[in-house]
């Protein structure tokens, strides 16, 4: 695999783990901070439109995930797509958690 198959492994990652947040507050009715709110991240979006960027997310993932011709048998694209899932998780964790006022450690 060339480095920007790893490069796209990784946004595959990044990109699903970042719709689970938004994609599950808003099937379940509740406002959650997004890029669409004013300002961006701290204040809430609707569900709709939670639901939709959490979507949009998805179907980016899955072409990144596509462009970096990751397969399971080879850990390395494994490994890039774990590393963006954790990396967005960490990141949405302590970003969410300071906009939701919960501490974040």
């Amino acid at each position: 695999m060339k480095w920007y198959h790893y490069l796209a492994a990784f946004a595959a990652g990044f990109f699903f783990g970042n719709a689970v947040p938004h994609f599950v507050a808003g099937v379940m009715g509740n406002a959650f901070p997004s890029p669409f709110a004013t300002p961006p991240g701290v204040e809430l979006s609707s569900p709709l439109v939670n639901v939709l960027w959490g979507l949009t997310n998805v179907f980016i993932g899955y072409v990144m995930l596509r462009l970096s011709r990751a397969q399971t048998s080879h850990t390395g694209s494994m490994v890039a797509i774990f590393m963006g899932l954790a990396f967005v998780s960490v990141m949405t964790s302590i970003l969410f958690g300071n906009a939701l006022g919960s501490p974040s450690f």
